[in-house]
């Protein structure tokens, strides 16, 4: 099956292919859609269970989200309308003090990769800046990363200021080495991850 070939491709990491193989499917009439949801999405999801089942680290996660990511640049185009493709609108962005930006880019890329639709606010983002993301974006959920135990009072603070805010309809998940399901669970925050296979997972599930 032709599809298999993208599907493969971000499996194997192959950066230098992916744009090509997508290209020769839809010049050879495959529905971008189909080309999304069975190459890229598939492969994605494939790629967060092996990694939950240890067959993977996170060095080859980023090389197979980096790969989609290059697949997606060239797929977007073609999708038409992103609400009729899209599981949903997602904010993330890494808290206020905090510069630590890794984990938050591979789980905004597996998110993409999940299907989502994904603005990234970048880093030492304050409450006020989520809250002007939040209105500005719309998103369903929002997702706040923090590395440092020290930054970990402002996810809180954020929480507290959506719902200052008048958003509290915006679903927030939290993540990050120092965070736990405790923590998320006391500031209030609507669901944990503690990576990025199960981040994707957990948006699937805030979002039905």
């Amino acid at each position: 099956m032709a599809i298999n070939d993208v599907y493969r491709a971000v499996l194997d990491f192959e950066e230098d292919q992916i744009a090509d193989l997508i290209e020769k499917e839809l010049t050879e009439g495959v529905e971008p859609n189909k080309l999304l949801q069975e190459g890229l999405i598939a492969a994605m999801d494939a790629v967060g269970k092996a990694f939950s089942e240890g067959e993977i680290f996170v060095p080859e996660m980023l090389m197979a989200a980096q790969t989609m990511k290059l697949g997606l640049d060239v797929l977007n185009p073609r999708l038409g309308d992103k609400d009729a493709q899209s599981r949903g609108v997602i904010v993330i962005g890494t808290v206020k003090g905090d510069l630590h930006d890794i984990g938050k880019n591979l789980v905004g890329m597996m998110l993409e990769g999940g299907g989502f639709e994904v603005h990234d606010l970048g880093i030492d983002v304050s409450p006020e800046a989520f809250v002007e993301g939040v209105k500005k974006y719309q998103p369903a959920i929002l997702g706040l990363s923090a590395l440092l135990t020290t930054t970990m009072p402002v996810m809180e603070e954020t929480v507290k200021a959506l719902k200052a805010a008048g958003l509290e309809q915006v679903k927030v998940m939290i993540g990050g080495a120092p965070v736990t399901r405790d923590f998320a669970e006391n500031i209030g925050a609507d669901g944990f991850s503690a990576d990025a296979p199960a981040a994707v997972e957990l948006a699937r599930s805030l979002s039905r």
